[in-house]
């Protein structure tokens, strides 16, 4: 087809720009959905998503120029626009496997660092050939568009407006409307759809068939069919929920003991109900010491706050154990909210507010307890880590009230998260004491708005569990007691202005990959048919 009659259909090509600009940004958005539950919503994914975003585009752009120059036939363009689309359908399918096999082998290769290596092998699998093939609409379509050199800066600016306002649609778009209501594999496949129908107009408007446009449309109608039972965990069994909010991907699973929320589907436990009302055996159980440190059992009209609810474990417990306090939760995600009573049995008189954190504390009353439960793996609030923020919670806590915070990051190593969270925190309140979960992973702090909390603690424990005969609970109690370590005040401060705790972060997951595969690579490395039989079983 000759240039003319291309021309005659210029609105058409700055359609294409705008739908492309906006599949671009949905793109980007549901890579980072798609990395999320695997390497973590952080910063740090988000930069290395942007960043192999902006090679595949500069690639694209230089790719298209070129091309453009020995071939100006719009047939091209809208072949790689074709493929671009039959690629981006099959990513959210595809793509969970290529993260899961790009990971374990980078992992076996490197451990420091490893969030970034392993996210950015990913990134660059699975995303920058496509990019790079919608990178090339722009400078060939300056190539079609412009004829008259006397408007082609109005022409460029036009396409590089529309360009623009394409990817300010295709921001909001995915994150408040589509990834929200239908999920991120739906969301590829309709941004995948719209590329796919440029393209086959295009060349019905040539008459020309093409069998990719056919093929196109059949596999992203085929895949549309399987995104009701699309899973991210797809290891897992038991999972009775699966589904997306605008800050998290969200797994409820159904065990013969518990029913678990997880938003991480390689590590860690959001929160946890227990079926036979028992303890959890995890960090809870040791964070449920704060109300017995702050005198809560004598007290009936205590206040418990829980900035992090999820979906109320320590709340819950709560209001098991003292049924007169009063338990405020705090939860960003109106969807875990929602869970919380779905599948959680929240008890009723457990207010929840969707709010952020730090802005609820700042309009809040006092507290005779706070809890801080917003620190998920690497996705660490910097905002709710600084000396700003817990000064804030100083201000918010009774005369003798008391903080608990779950610090999840262990590190054997100086200069570690923890390290600085437990030093930011002593530099603000005066008596503070750390225990260390049985995990290995979690550790709990408590923080005291004056001195002198600790020492009641034993007595008020035991005469409560000698009370009502609750010896699970004592046991756990001696074991919070005898484990507290007074933490002293020192150097490493978080504040408003510098709080790098992603990158911290980062080198104690490093440490923590590094442990789990020594073990596997020597296996690995030992050449024994049986041992590795063993290890594949």
């Amino acid at each position: 087809m000759d240039k003319k009659t291309i021309l005659q259909n210029k609105y058409f090509l700055y359609a294409t720009e705008f739908f492309a600009g906006m599949a671009v940004m949905a793109i980007e958005l549901g890579a980072s959905r798609l990395l999320a539950p695997y390497f973590s919503s952080s910063q740090i994914v988000w930069t290395v998503i942007i960043g192999a975003i902006m090679i595949a585009m500069a690639l694209g752009n230089i790719w298209g120029g070129k091309m453009a120059d020995k071939n100006p036939d719009p047939g091209k363009l809208y072949n790689r626009i074709l493929i671009a689309s039959i690629w981006i359908a099959l990513i959210p399918f595809v793509g969970k496997y290529i993260i899961a096999g790009v990971s374990l082998l980078v992992a076996m290769v490197v451990t420091d660092n490893f969030l970034v290596w392993a996210s950015l092998a990913c990134c660059l699998v699975i995303f920058v050939f496509p990019l790079m093939l919608l990178g090339t609409v722009t400078p060939s379509l300056v190539k079609y568009a412009v004829h008259d050199l006397e408007k082609n800066g109005e022409i460029v600016g036009r396409l590089g407006a529309l360009n623009t306002i394409g990817s300010i649609i295709g921001t909001f778009i995915p994150t408040f409307v589509t990834i929200p209501t239908v999920g991120t594999a739906a969301t590829f496949l309709i941004f995948a759809g719209i590329l796919a129908i440029l393209s086959i107009l295009y060349f019905i408007s040539i008459k020309k068939f093409k069998k990719k446009a056919v093929v196109s449309i059949v596999l992203i109608i085929g895949l549309s069919f399987g995104c009701s039972s699309y899973t991210f965990a797809f290891w897992e069994s038991d999972v009775v929920y699966e589904g997306e909010s605008i800050y998290n991907y969200l797994q409820v699973k159904d065990t013969n003991e518990s029913v678990i929320l997880s938003t991480n589907v390689l590590a860690g436990v959001q929160s946890i109900k227990m079926k036979n009302k028992q303890l959890t055996g995890m960090y809870y159980d040791y964070a449920i010491a704060a109300p017995f440190m702050a005198n809560v059992p004598q007290n009936e009209n205590s206040d418990i706050l829980v900035l992090g609810l999820g979906t109320g474990t320590f709340a819950s417990m709560c209001t098991e154990y003292f049924p007169n306090v009063h338990v405020q939760g705090v939860e960003i995600d109106q969807k875990i909210a929602d869970l919380a009573k779905e599948y959680f049995e929240l008890p009723e008189k457990v207010d929840v507010s969707v709010y952020d954190g730090r802005a609820f504390l700042s309009t809040a009353k006092k507290y005779d307890v706070i809890m801080v439960d917003a620190y998920q793996d690497i996705t660490i609030p910097f905002q709710m880590s600084t000396v700003e923020f817990f000064t804030l919670v100083k201000e918010h806590l009774s005369e003798n009230g008391v903080m608990v915070v779950n610090l999840n990051m262990a590190s054997s190593k100086e200069g570690s998260i923890n390290d600085y969270l437990s030093d930011t925190i002593a530099s603000v309140f005066t008596d503070v004491y750390t225990v260390n979960v049985d995990n290995g992973t979690n550790t709990e702090l408590f923080a005291f708005q004056k001195k002198g909390g600790i020492e009641t603690f034993s007595k008020t424990y035991t005469e409560y569990c000698s009370k009502n005969n609750n010896k699970q609970l004592l046991n756990m109690m001696n074991k919070v007691a005898t484990g507290l370590n007074k933490e002293e005040k020192g150097e490493l401060i978080l504040t408003d202005d510098k709080a790098p705790v992603e990158v911290l972060g980062m080198k104690a997951i490093d440490e923590i990959i590094e442990d789990e595969l020594s073990y596997y690579k020597g296996i690995l490395k030992s050449g024994n048919w049986e041992n590795i039989k063993g290890l594949l079983n």
